[in-house]
């Protein structure tokens, strides 16, 4: 009997073990541009900001913008930054250069839509983009009347900026662009 009992256990652990799964924590999965750049380890990284003109929200308070270089070794990259001050600390959002166009893009079309979307009066409608990073610009609808936001971050609380229209959103992004290019000529 407790041959039987030991044999019993034996094949249930190497059953649990054989059919176990292994966990992966995927970290490298989820993170930023800016997370993989800092991240280097082996090198001198640098950090030079440029502070740019505040974002201003509809809500009447604003956000910092600057432009940071970083530079680990000799690979340099430019990342817009958007930093609002919360009850609990601080959001920033890290945009890398090249995310700009395609941001750029996205809102000129977010901005040729809007007017359609409130003609079709829906009870509530939402339209935005989304990078690769997280980071989210675009509109809801309600009300017939439409609100623009950026999300800064993909979690968390406190991330968001209310602003009265696209082109508050755009201007700053095209701003930042140029200013960008500026400083890869230096």
């Amino acid at each position: 009997m407790i041959r039987k009992l030991m044999i019993l256990s034996a094949v249930l652990f190497y059953g649990s073990v054989a059919f176990s799964q292994e966990v992966k924590n995927d970290v490298d999965g989820t993170k930023t541009k800016m997370d993989a750049f800092v991240s280097k380890t082996g090198t001198i990284t640098k950090f030079v900001d440029t502070k740019l003109p505040n974002l201003r929200t509809s809500l009447g308070g604003f956000a910092t913008t600057r432009i940071r270089k970083l530079t680990s070794g000799s690979t340099s990259a430019y990342f817009y930054q958007i930093v609002k001050g919360g009850s609990y600390g601080s959001n920033t959002a890290s945009i890398e250069y090249s995310d700009l166009g395609e941001i750029i893009n996205a809102l000129k079309l977010l901005k040729s839509e809007v007017d359609k979307d409130i003609a079709s009066k829906p009870d509530y409608l939402e339209n935005k983009f989304i990078t690769v990073d997280g980071f989210q610009i675009g509109y809801y609808i309600s009300n017939e009347k439409p609100t623009w936001y950026i999300k800064l971050e993909s979690y968390g609380s406190d991330n968001t900026i209310y602003l009265k229209s696209g082109d508050d959103i755009e201007v700053p992004f095209i701003e930042a662009k140029a200013k960008i290019e500026e400083l890869k000529k230096e």
